[in-house]
C-alpha cells in the first residue's frame, strides 16, 4: 500500500517438519479475523498482512513463500514458529533460522512459539533468564537443551512482551486468538471464536496435564521415597517420615529430593495428591468433601484452596469441564 499506513505481518515460519495443520489453520484463523475486522470497519482496506517464510536449499535466510500483500516491503510484526510434528526440530534445522529471527527481534519483531516450536525458538538464545512454555511432557528436554530457561508448563501462553510461547500441540489457536485480540480488537477475536467455535483466551495447560514425575535422576534414595509416595497416594507428607524412608538426614533429604524432582517435597505431595484428585472428580460422582477426604484432605477448602493453585480451576468447575456425561 502507499498511503503509509501501517498494517501488522503476522508471519509464520513453515520450517522443515512443521505441522502443516498448524501453519494453514493460523493462516485461516487470521485471514477470517481479518475480513471481520474489514467488515466491522465499514471499509475495504487491509487490517492485517499474513505471510509464510521459509529458507529454500542454498539460501541463507528464509524468504516470504505466501503473502496476502505481494509486493510490499518490511519486515514481519510476530513471528510464530508453530510445533512441528515427531521429534523436536533437530538442531541443524533450527540453527537455519535462528540468526533471521535474532536479526528480525533486533529490528522489532515479537517472536512466538508453539509447543515443540520452542527448541527452534530457543536457538536464538533469546530464551535466556526468561520464562517459557511448551507442552508439559517436553519440560525435562527443555531444560537440558536449554539449562538458562525458566519453564512453567501450567501454562498455555506466556507473553513475555516481546517473546510469546505458547503450550500444547493446538495452541496455535491460544495463541492466534491472542494477536488477534491484539492487532484486530476484543470484538474480532471474539466474533472470531464464535465463527469456529472455539473457546476464547482463558483456559490453561494445568487444566490437562497430568503429574509426571522425574524418575531417572539416578538418586536411589529419593527414588524409593518417589516410589513410597506414589504406593500411598501420598498419604504421609511429614518431613521426618519422607526423611526416614531415604535414609538421609532431613536437610540433606530436602536438597536433595528437590534436586532430583524438581519439586519441595511439599510441592510433590500436593501435586500427586491433585493427580488423583482429577480422577475422582472426573470419573466418580464423589462429593468435593469426600474427594477431599480421600486423598488426605481433612479440611475441604484447604483441599480446594490446593486444587485451584495447582490446576487452575475450582474442583467444581473441574467436573463441570471434564466430567461429561458421568
Amino acid at each position: 500500500m502507499d498511503n503509509g499506513e501501517f498494517i501488522p505481518e503476522i508471519g509464520i515460519v513453515d520450517y522443515e517438519g512443521a505441522q502443516a495443520a498448524s501453519v494453514l489453520g493460523m493462516t485461516d484463523l487470521f485471514a477470517a479475523a481479518e475480513a471481520r475486522a474489514r467488515e466491522q470497519g465499514g471499509g475495504n482496506p487491509l487490517r492485517l498482512r499474513i505471510s509464510h517464510w521459509r529458507t529454500a536449499t542454498g539460501q541463507s535466510a528464509p524468504e516470504r513463500t505466501y503473502d496476502t500483500l505481494p509486493g510490499a516491503s518490511g519486515h514481519p510484526t510476530v513471528i510464530i514458529v508453530p510445533p512441528g510434528l515427531g521429534d523436536p526440530p533437530a538442531k541443524a534445522v533450527a540453527e537455519v533460522y535462528a540468526a533471521w529471527l535474532r536479526d528480525q527481534h533486533s529490528k522489532g519483531s515479537v517472536l512466538g512459539s508453539v509447543c515443540k516450536g520452542a527448541f527452534l525458538l530457543g536457538e536464538t538464545g533469546l530464551f535466556a533468564g526468561r520464562t517459557v512454555t511448551t507442552h508439559w511432557t517436553y519440560e525435562e528436554q527443555l531444560i537440558r537443551t536449554f539449562p538458562d530457561v525458566s519453564i512453567n508448563t501450567d501454562r498455555i501462553i506466556i507473553d513475555d512482551g516481546d517473546i510469546l510461547t505458547a503450550g500444547g500441540v493446538m495452541a496455535w489457536i491460544d495463541l492466534s486468538l491472542k494477536l488477534i485480540e491484539r492487532f484486530l480488537g476484543p470484538n474480532v477475536m471474539l466474533d472470531t471464536a464464535r465463527a469456529f467455535l472455539v473457546d476464547p483466551p482463558g483456559r490453561e495447560q494445568s487444566y490437562y496435564s497430568a503429574f509426571s514425575p522425574r524418575l531417572n535422576h539416578g538418586d536411589a534414595a529419593i527414588l524409593k521415597v518417589q516410589h513410597w509416595l506414589q504406593a500411598t497416594e501420598g498419604k504421609e507428607s511429614g518431613l521426618s517420615a519422607l526423611a526416614e524412608q531415604a535414609g538421609l538426614e532431613q536437610r540433606t533429604f530436602m536438597r536433595r529430593f528437590q534436586k532430583a524432582t524438581g519439586h519441595t517435597t511439599g510441592e510433590y505431595v500436593q501435586r500427586l495428591r491433585m493427580h488423583k484428585a482429577r480422577d475422582l472428580l472426573q470419573f466418580t460422582h464423589d462429593p468435593v468433601d469426600t474427594v477431599a477426604w480421600k486423598v488426605h484432605y481433612s479440611d475441604p477448602s484447604a483441599f480446594r484452596k490446593v486444587f485451584n493453585r495447582v490446576v487452575g480451576l475450582t474442583p467444581a468447575e473441574y467436573r463441570q469441564r471434564f466430567r461429561g456425561g458421568l
